[in-house]
């Protein structure tokens, strides 16, 4: 299963994954839904259902850039998930891109009617891009975490099926025309130094 977006596609995860999932880790504390790539692929992400936990790879070149864990519930329409990206990867419009995929795939072919999710109340980043999307928050929980010195506190948003189809196009003429092969890593080819244009080369 895949699915594309404009900048990024959600694939299965692969054994080749676990090292640079492991790595994502490692380098960066867990982000939306306290989410951690490894420890969530190492849970039943067996791909029953619907809960999947999916690869984010670029349509570039196809590097990994992070995953995402979806949660759902058939029975109430609802679902929830856990998305992470790799900090060398971050701003580069990746999640923003998974998300909307996600969103699209589980409103208008799954038919769900309800996305929650719980975003730490400290990563402005996570919450100004829910707000982008879309997301409206619902409450802030008492239930604080006090770790290394820092206070956490959860911030619960939720977007509706309805909701994010007026939204949506909003969101995307707001980004205007993307071009999935340049992201802040994209490179243009370096030329030797004897290249010259076409029609400068001298004839033969």
């Amino acid at each position: 299963m895949s699915w594309a977006g404009w900048k990024v596609r959600l694939r299965e995860v692969r054994p080749a994954d676990h090292r640079a999932l492991i790595g994502f880790d490692r380098d960066s504390g867990p982000q939306v839904g306290g989410y951690r790539h490894w420890a969530t692929h190492r849970g039943a992400a067996d791909g029953s259902g619907d809960d999947f936990h999916f690869a984010i790879e670029t349509l570039h070149n196809r590097t990994l850039v992070g995953s995402i864990w979806i949660q759902a519930d058939p029975a109430s329409g609802r679902f929830s998930y856990g998305i992470g990206i790799g900090p060398p990867y971050r701003r580069c419009g990746y999640a923003a891109d998974a998300v909307t995929v996600l969103l699209a795939f589980m409103f208008e072919v799954r038919r769900y009617h309800k996305c929650e999710v719980s975003i730490n109340g400290s990563n402005f980043a996570s919450l100004a891009l829910h707000g982008e999307l879309g997301f409206r928050e619902e409450g802030r929980p008492r239930d604080t975490e006090l770790r290394r010195g820092e206070i956490r506190y959860p911030v619960l948003m939720g977007i509706t099926a309805d909701r994010f189809a007026e939204h949506q196009p909003a969101f995307l003429a707001a980004r205007g025309p993307v071009r999935p092969w340049r992201g802040r890593h994209w490179r243009t080819p370096r030329r030797g130094r004897h290249w010259r244009p076409e029609h400068l080369r001298p004839a033969r």
